[in-house]
């Protein structure tokens, strides 16, 4: 019983390192602008995004352990010898290392942000520290051992965020009705609030990023049963989606009291602004300590979204990339998987110190990760129902082909939308705005999602039949 036991926190520990990529300072500001200016009416957003990443977390990590192959060496082998394969490797490895690369110095400063809450030093001596730690971390040769550390570090950001958002006394009827079910508050006349449609999609592609997928698969144990990888994955999701939730609630706590108009009037244009929020309301309700506690799980948020991005920029690149000619080169502890991660961790630290956000390379990943999600969600859902691949018994269920099915409509809606408000802000259009461009991206969207489906279906019933009539017939 104790062996068990130990396996199961292990497993927990090191499907955490999930949590600990998505849940980055902007999930950590996006909740709290939920919070804010919309109080706990969206729960019910990160509710759905937590469960849609354990549906595409559990399809990646099942395909490894049914095929072992990961996620990156499943697509490379499913476009081997098609003229699209070199389009969609490209495609996918410039948007995961460009994202990584570039979000990586958001996940710096937000945690020298979360630092900076607790102590009063120059930012470059965070910098430093934050380099030095992750430099460490990265000298460990095993993933496994690195997933386990910053799992260790999620529950430090779990412990500190939830503790935060209860002793804030929360309305627990609230927060049970809005996590359940879905409702659309109307925007404030607030021109600098944003608005509810952005907030909703901006809360689910914070949490289903098209990396972890890639991250989770490359460092999965191949030699893991379903079962135990199950186990291990929920809780560790569930875990990440409960953090974020309680950072809604801390943002919630903040203006609870606050009328329409005192609300309405609210002005946050960058991160002073909210963290001077943050601090004023904080430090009312609870002290210094409720201020240092939120800046310790603002520092861990960065600080673990700043080891795991560079991690999967590697393990993505070696997964597309590795062959057996090459795969000594691609070990984690050999050359081109050190350079991958040292050159993302390299131009976060060196952004950092500059103390500005590359936001070029932000918005072109923001545009290459708006095609690659949906890209990966239609993938997964084409090899978990491809007869051939996974057999008989490990196709998906209708139940669970639904449950895609939805998930890859909100994927392709966030990809479409990312892109469209991409153009739109960078080509200075005035005429169109976020909210107008929601309603026709959902029909486009939807009409997509089900011809993929049907498509997917009609092939899979085919080769069941053609299996069928030519299974021999016992004498």
């Amino acid at each position: 019983m104790h062996v068990k036991l130990r396996k199961k926190i292990l497993s927990i520990l090191f499907w955490s390192v999930l949590a600990a990529a998505f849940i980055g300072p902007g999930t950590v500001v996006t909740a709290m602008q939920s919070g804010i200016f919309y109080n706990t009416h969206l729960l019910w957003a990160l509710m759905f995004s937590t469960f849609a990443t354990i549906l595409l977390q559990e399809a990646s990590a099942r395909i490894t352990i049914h095929t072992q192959m990961n996620l990156g060496e499943a697509i490379a082998k499913q476009f081997e010898g098609k003229p699209a394969k070199n389009f969609v490797l490209f495609l996918i490895i410039v948007a995961i290392i460009l994202g990584c690369a570039a979000y990586e110095t958001g996940n710096i400063l937000g945690a020298v942000a979360g630092l900076s809450l607790v102590f009063d030093l120059p930012s470059y001596i965070y910098v430093t520290g934050i380099g030095i730690f992750a430099l460490m971390i990265f000298a460990f040769k095993a993933v496994h051992v690195i997933a386990k550390i910053l799992g260790g570090v999620v529950f430090l950001m779990g412990f500190a965020f939830i503790y935060l958002a209860m002793s804030l006394e929360p309305d627990w009827g609230d927060v049970l009705r809005n996590s359940m079910i879905p409702n659309i508050p109307d925007n404030l006349p607030n021109p600098l609030a944003p608005s509810v449609g952005v907030l909703i999609l901006a809360l689910v592609g914070t949490t289903v990023v098209p990396y972890d997928l890639f991250l989770g698969s490359g460092a999965l144990d191949k030699r893991e049963t379903v079962k135990e990888m199950r186990f291990g994955l929920f809780i560790a999701i569930i875990l990440g989606g409960l953090i974020s939730m309680s950072i809604i609630g801390i943002g919630d706590a903040v203006t609870k009291n606050m009328d329409f108009e005192a609300k309405n009037n609210i002005t946050i244009t960058g991160l002073d602004d909210l963290y001077k929020l943050i601090r004023n309301s904080l430090e009312y309700d609870m002290g210094n300590f409720g201020l240092y506690l939120f800046g310790f799980g603002m520092f861990a948020a960065g600080f673990s979204s700043a080891v795991t991005s560079p991690l999967a920029s590697a393990i993505t690149a070696k997964s597309l990339f590795s062959t057996k000619k090459n795969e000594h080169k691609w070990a984690t502890n050999a050359g081109y998987f050190k350079i991958i991660i040292f050159g993302v961790l390299a131009i976060g630290l060196f952004f950092g110190f500059m103390g500005i956000k590359p936001f070029p390379a932000i918005v072109m990943a923001q545009a290459f990760n708006g095609l690659i999600l949906p890209l990966i969600a239609v993938f997964l859902i084409y090899v978990v129902n491809d007869f051939k691949i996974m057999g008989k018994g490990n196709l998906n269920s209708i139940g669970s082909n639904i449950m895609m099915t939805i998930v890859l409509f909100i994927a392709i809606l966030l990809g479409f939308n990312q892109i469209a408000s991409t153009i739109i802000e960078n080509a200075g259009i005035k005429t169109i705005t976020a909210e107008s461009i929601i309603i026709p991206i959902a029909i486009l969207s939807g009409i997509l999602s089900l011809g993929i489906i049907m498509l997917i279906y009609r092939k899979r019933i085919k080769e069941q039949r053609l299996a069928l009539e030519n299974t021999p017939v016992p004498l």
